[in-house]
């Protein structure tokens, strides 16, 4: 998902920098495995194999590694319109269980910003069937600064 930092800053371009940028530095999600896999403006797919190490005392995947992968694709959408923005507060609902091997896919869209506040609602999804694993909603907070110079000013 890399990009020329000479290109201009439409909207889309600006997105994959400032998501690149952020990524690079999200030694978390990189450990579990999530790759960033489409960012647009307000937009982001991030998908995680379910490994040995993430499923519970149940067989099923752990549900805070299933909240861990909704709340980093809800941080690519946040983050995509290049402005530092963090979660102030986030809900999910398990919907059915993932297993070892699953590929999961979280899908994060932006319902509205407004002024410093915006809410995204992630769908994570087993790729293999599109049943829905959870749904989560957050709410984010712009808090001062940008991921990358924006030569637009």
């Amino acid at each position: 998902m890399s990009s020329d930092p000479q290109l201009g800053s439409d909207p889309q371009e600006l997105a994959v920098r400032a998501i690149d940028a952020m990524w690079s530095a999200d030694t978390a999600s990189r450990a579990l495995g999530m790759e960033v896999v489409e960012v647009r403006p307000g937009y982001g797919r991030v998908t995680m194999t379910v490994r040995p190490d993430m499923v519970n005392g149940h067989d099923i995947a752990h549900g805070g590694l299933v909240f861990a992968l909704a709340d980093s694709a809800f941080a690519v959408a946040c983050n995509s319109h290049n402005r530092s923005t963090v979660a102030q507060s986030c809900d999910v609902v398990f919907v059915a269980p993932a297993r070892l091997g699953d590929e999961l896919v979280a899908e994060a869209v932006e319902r509205g910003r407004w002024g410093r506040n915006g809410i995204t609602d992630v769908t994570v999804t087993r790729a293999v069937d599109g049943i829905v694993v959870a749904e989560f909603r957050g709410r984010s907070r712009e808090v001062p600064g940008t991921l990358v110079e924006d030569s637009n000013g």
